[in-house]
């Protein structure tokens, strides 16, 4: 049986990378790792402890005292810190703007990324984000990089936003969109990029499940030839 690797999904905000890795990770019976929640449940502590978003060392020094633990099958992921549950508490858009902005502190993201890796290190893990190939990861077993188009990343984000009940247009929501890409390409801290070895997807004219199905078909492929190159030599 090939062995439980470390499976990586980075992209830009709405680019199907949530959705994607919670069926990949049900799919081989891995642990999902929504490492965006990592930073929405410690701007959640830090806006209820008052804690100035532009206090980055403050914000520092929060990061490394929490303890962020996310539990539950991929359907169903709970996100807790220091042993409080916050999962539906981080999802408003408030939290997701004072996330965007705190992952762009450098002592933060070492911190959160400290904390990914212990996570992950054993394998049979699907993680997602921006930087889990490139900086979390580096030598993970299989990279993606998926990607889709601005127009149609903002629409995906404007229906869940209105599922939600939030009354937002697609033009505030396009605005919003490209300003997060531009934050997450410009900071200094682990900026969005594309990992050299990882696997470039457009999912602008796919469906969820062609999509999925191709990453799992490139990962089985994978972790069985390194599985019988292993055996060939032992």
């Amino acid at each position: 049986m090939p062995r439980r690797g470390i499976i990586t999904i980075d992209g830009p905000a709405g680019s199907g990378k949530s959705t994607v890795g919670r069926l990949l990770a049900q799919r081989l019976g891995y642990l999902y790792m929504d490492t965006g929640a990592m930073y929405r449940a410690l701007a959640w502590k830090a806006l209820h402890m008052g804690i100035a978003l532009e206090d980055s060392e403050a914000l520092t020094r929060l990061a490394e005292v929490s303890r962020i633990t996310l539990s539950g099958d991929p359907d169903h992921v709970r996100v807790a810190i220091d042993g409080r549950d916050v999962t539906e508490a981080i999802r408003s858009p408030e939290i997701s703007r004072a996330a965007s902005l705190i992952a762009t502190i450098e002592g933060v993201r070492r911190a959160i990324v400290a904390a990914q890796r212990e996570m992950g290190r054993d394998g049979g893990v699907v993680l997602e984000g921006r930087d889990t190939g490139t900086v979390v990861f580096p030598d993970a077993d299989v990279k993606f990089f998926l990607d889709a188009r601005p127009e149609v990343r903002a629409r995906r984000r404007l229906e869940q936003e209105r599922a939600q009940g939030r009354d937002v247009s697609f033009e505030e929501t396009l605005r919003e969109t490209l300003e997060r890409d531009h934050r997450d390409q410009e900071r200094s801290a682990s900026p969005l990029r594309r990992a050299e070895e990882a696997i470039y997807l457009d999912s602008s004219e796919m469906s969820i499940e062609q999509v999925v199905e191709y990453m799992l078909e490139i990962i089985r492929q994978r972790l069985s030839e390194e599985t019988s190159s292993r055996s060939v030599h032992s």
